[in-house]
């Protein structure tokens, strides 16, 4: 069984979804995403922001919204990558996808195999006429690629600088996660929490999945006094 015939459910994580995430300042740039994921010929997308402002559940949202309405797509983490980004990147097909999502870019950086493949990469996207959305943690010119020719064409994409959200918005993305769990967070416990974890979005996220399991292990709910225990 090949990627595409995979459930959605097997490749990427239920959460991840456009209509799950939660946008805070960031609502123009979900709605190019969305329209990279709708439309064919839509505008290359280059986003890019502090870790924990929504750039992978943005791409892998897109996939999965383009898989759903029957398109051909593609995503690359190159930070979760080997060593041997390039070959990862050259096996990329351009030819046989309408939709490629490439995540984190500067981890390429300075690696000149690896720039040049993902230069020809675009090109070959280019030329097949396929949609491509990248992310990256600064802008083209500010994530160490030497190679002028792939900066000038990543630079080329419209660009958008995601925000992270404020503590309103986390709040947020935390009481719809625990929904989609079938639990309930009460506001005293998302105050106890923000008042004493880190409130970075990853960093909370992370630790929520941890508690959810502990919560699950113990048959017990997410109160304040499990939250000392745990914590």
């Amino acid at each position: 069984m090949n990627a595409r015939q995979l459930p959605l459910s097997l490749r990427w994580p239920s959460h991840q979804r456009l209509d799950a995430f939660v946008s805070g300042a960031n609502a123009h740039a979900l709605d190019a995403v969305r329209s990279c994921a709708e439309a064919r010929n839509a505008a290359w997308l280059y986003l890019h922001g502090p870790r924990g402002s929504g750039k992978t559940h943005l791409l892998i949202s897109a996939c999965r919204l383009a898989l759903e309405s029957g398109r051909n797509v593609r995503y690359l983490p190159l930070a979760m990558l080997p060593e041997s980004r390039a070959e990862a990147i050259v096996s990329f097909s351009a030819e046989r996808n309408e939709l490629l999502a490439i995540d984190d870019v500067q981890a390429i950086g300075g690696d000149a195999n690896a720039e040049r493949a993902l230069f020809d990469l675009y090109n070959r996207a280019r030329d097949a006429h396929a949609t491509s959305l990248f992310a990256a943690a600064a802008p083209p010119n500010q994530i160490g690629l030497q190679l002028p020719d792939l900066v000038s064409r990543l630079s080329a994409c419209t660009q958008h600088a995601l925000q992270p959200l404020d503590e309103t918005g986390r709040r947020e993305v935390l009481r719809r996660r625990a929904q989609q769990r079938g639990l309930t967070i009460d506001d005293a416990v998302l105050d106890w929490l923000f008042a004493r974890q880190p409130r970075d979005l990853s960093a909370l996220m992370e630790l929520f999945e941890k508690l959810d399991h502990a919560a699950l292990a113990a048959q017990r709910k997410i109160t304040i006094p499990f939250l000392r225990e745990m914590l």
